[in-house]
Formats: structure tokens, C-alpha cells, sequence
């Protein structure tokens, strides 16, 4: 009943962003289909509480994209965006001492860690634009909610124990039980927002680059009181370049 509320903000979230597209009696009626592919870097990490010291993590993402026109509200292109993805996302831990020199562990060298977890990603976006619509540069923003289904994970260290000792070797940042627990929750949903360029010629189609920003309102491990962590939600900062051609257009 909670995941069904959440997801019903979400919705409402991104329904927030669209009172121009359903006033077609005001604007310009549109009905331009476009498909296509998109790929990107992820930097991400988990907003652990108790706090981990982290670094990003780097991954990667691409998938299929769909967007639907459906008007032009004064000098506002309004349409809906669409993506399925994999996205390869984690964290990358910054393991240092109090004096933030390098934590060596019993192998003698420096110890690192990192996790990285794979998703099949759906955001659905309200996308806005301003600028020329069928020839030449548009700006944008879109927003929305988006969902995540768990795939895999895969975990890289350099060592069996961490280091904890209290002499001056060891972690400045103690909370380690993450290492050795596996996502409990497969399912993640949250909110993204971007903004970017598109560059769109009648033959060769439309070219977009943008920067997104997502924020995990789920968490991969349980947060109730017996729970170790009472928040582990998901960051992502997204660089991501798309190409779409016309399926139809409006005459």
C-alpha cells in the first residue's frame, strides 16, 4: 500500500508538468512520433545513513527512447519522453584514515571497494523545449518519475577484513556492514530531472545531449527500527546523447 502511494505522487509529480499539453484547443495540435536510442556515463552513490564516505561511482547506460509531440503551446514545444534502460550504478567507497592518508590493510596495499548494481531503468518525462522545432537548436527541460528493476550486483575489494583498528591505520569511517550485504530491494523508484540541447534537421533526424539528475525515494535495504540503515537511496548524475527519427509528423 505504501509502494502504491509512492508511486502515485510520482505520477502526480510529472501530471504536475503537463496542464499545457492538455489544452489543445489553445495551442498547436501536434502529432509528431519519434523513436530511437540514447546512451550516457552514470556517476553514482547511495545516501547511506549511518554515513559512508564515498567517491562515485562510474557506469554506464543506454537503452531505446520514445517521444510523443503533442503540442505547441505559444513559444513551448510540449511532449512526452520516454527511455528503457540498463544503467549500471553503485558506489565506490573513500576508505582513509583520520589524518586522510590511505587505509592499508593486512595484504599491504590500500584498500578499495565498490559495488555495482544493475537496473533495467524506465523514467517517464514531461519534456518541455523553446527554440526551433524542426530545423536547427531547442533547449529543454524535462522531469518525471522513474522506476528501476534490480538485474544483478557485483562487489570488488582488495581485501577479506577491513581495517577498523583505532591506532591511527585505520577507517576514519567505521560503518562497514554494507560490504557483505546483498540489495534487499529489488524494486527502485524515484524522481529525475534534466535539462539539455537538441539539434534536429528534417532528413538526419534529432540529436540531444543533456544532463539529468536522479533521486532514489526507495531504498536498497530495509530501513525499519531492527534495520542497520535507516536510509540507502540512490544518487545518479547522468551525461547522456540520443539520436530519434520521425515515425510520423503533423502536416
Amino acid at each position: 500500500m505504501i509502494l502504491m502511494k509512492n508511486i502515485i505522487k510520482l505520477l502526480a509529480v510529472a501530471l504536475s508538468f503537463l496542464p499545457l499539453t492538455i489544452a489543445a484547443q489553445v495551442g498547436q495540435h501536434r502529432n509528431d512520433l519519434s523513436v530511437g536510442v540514447n546512451g550516457g556515463y552514470v556517476l553514482s552513490n547511495v545516501g547511506f545513513d549511518p554515513k559512508v564516505a564515498q567517491d562515485y561511482h562510474g557506469g554506464i547506460t543506454g537503452g531505446m527512447s520514445i517521444r510523443y509531440i503533442c503540442e505547441k503551446y505559444f513559444n513551448t514545444i510540449c511532449s512526452i519522453y520516454g527511455e528503457v534502460n540498463y544503467a549500471s550504478i553503485g558506489w565506490k567507497e573513500d576508505i582513509q584514515t583520520n589524518t586522510g592518508g590511505q587505509v592499508v590493510n593486512a595484504n599491504g596495499v590500500a584498500e578499495a571497494y565498490s559495488r555495482t548494481i544493475n537496473y533495467v531503468q524506465i523514467p517517464v518525462f514531461a519534456h518541455l523545449a523553446w527554440g526551433k522545432e524542426r530545423k536547427g537548436w531547442n533547449f529543454f527541460f524535462q522531469a518525471g518519475p522513474q522506476i528501476g528493476l534490480y538485474l544483478s550486483e557485483s562487489t570488488s575489494k582488495n581485501y577479506d577484513s577491513p581495517n577498523l583498528a583505532s591506532d591511527g591505520t585505520g577507517r576514519s569511517n567505521t560503518t562497514v556492514a554494507q560490504e557483505n550485504m546483498p540489495v534487499e530491494k529489488k524494486f527502485d523508484y524515484g524522481i529525475a530531472a534534466g535539462l539539455g540541447a537538441e539539434w534536429s534537421n528534417p532528413r538526419l533526424g534529432h540529436f540531444l545531449l543533456e544532463a539529468r539528475y536522479y533521486y532514489g525515494l526507495g531504498n536498497i535495504y530495509g530501513n525499519t527500527k531492527k534495520d542497520f540503515f535507516g536510509k540507502s537511496n540512490h544518487g545518479n548524475i547522468v551525461i547522456k546523447a540520443t539520436y530519434l527519427f520521425d515515425i510520423s509528423k503533423t502536416k
